[in-house]
């Protein structure tokens, strides 16, 4: 089922994303965890792009295939085109056409530490005119509500985003934000802009105080003194910190129910208990 025809559904959603291993050696672990994810039944989840060679990249391809043949999971493989050339793109393609796989989430993907880039692709727009002409999926791509870290004005960033949204994305998924406030203003303006399509609000369960600096250190995302404040006086209790984290990101996802926003991606980590603990805090508004 396409992802587009689910978020056509005058209903709540929640979806989940997941990751896949760097080492064959740990695909089993993370099976596992991604299991677990799937048993609670979201809407979809999408499985991140591994970094790395393009064996690595294959684990992507192995992790969405398995979830979705083994256990009925709509899943959202990622496809990144900065280190990718136009060659490995079809064939990732047709490796999808033939699992029956028909959701992709289109990224530019993160320049890697030594700079060393394909020539093929330059921006996730190329990506999603290339899939579009390839294939009959429905496509995700990415927005930044703070603006993109490399783009140095927000309008710029929305004027690229509009680029991405008619080469035929069908609708965004956001970087993490712990302010709705700024969802919500990111979202006005864009609908300004003219760009339509559904856009997801993407929230990060903290639940480690360590995963607090690794996460503004790479989007730059805004930190409320609210959720500071948790993060100083639960940060060196890890069951109390797991559980505030837990909270906080639930509470987000209530305050966007109550603001009409109906379809919401939680970056799970690999947690399956984080994965279980918001849907259980959310289930009724989620009609379960």
């Amino acid at each position: 089922m396409k992802i587009k025809d689910i978020l056509r559904q005058d209903r709540v959603t929640l979806s989940f994303e997941v990751f896949p291993p760097k080492k064959e050696s740990a695909f089993d672990s993370v099976k596992e965890a991604a299991t677990k994810i799937a048993l609670l039944h979201p809407d979809f989840i999408s499985v991140t792009y591994s970094a790395g060679g393009s064996g690595n990249k294959m684990y992507t391809l192995k992790l969405a295939h398995e979830l979705n043949a083994e256990y009925g999971a709509q899943v959202m493989p990622h496809l990144t085109c900065v280190t990718s050339t136009k060659d490995f793109v079809r064939h990732m393609i047709e490796s999808y056409k033939d699992m029956g796989i028909e959701n992709i989430m289109a990224l530019r993907g993160d320049i890697p530490a030594d700079g060393q880039v394909e020539k093929d692709y330059q921006h996730a727009s190329q990506l999603i005119e290339d899939i579009k002409s390839q294939g009959d999926f429905c496509i995700g791509g990415a927005c930044y509500p703070e603006g993109h870290p490399e783009c140095e004005h927000k309008a710029d960033d929305i004027k690229h985003l509009k680029e991405k949204v008619d080469c035929g994305c069908d609708f965004l998924t956001t970087q993490m934000f712990f302010d709705n406030n700024i969802f919500y203003n990111f979202l006005y303006r864009i609908r300004e802009a003219g760009i339509s399509v559904p856009v997801l609000p993407g929230i990060m369960p903290i639940t480690r105080a360590v995963q607090l600096g690794r996460s503004v250190q790479m989007s730059g995302t805004n930190v409320p003194e609210r959720f500071k404040a948790i993060v100083d006086h639960f940060g060196t209790n890890p069951a109390a910190m797991k559980q505030a984290g837990i909270v906080y990101a639930s509470e987000q996802i209530v305050d966007l129910i109550a603001n009409d926003i109906k379809h919401i991606h939680v970056y799970t980590m690999n947690a399956p208990d984080v994965a279980e603990a918001i849907m259980n805090n959310v289930s009724a508004m989620l009609g379960r």
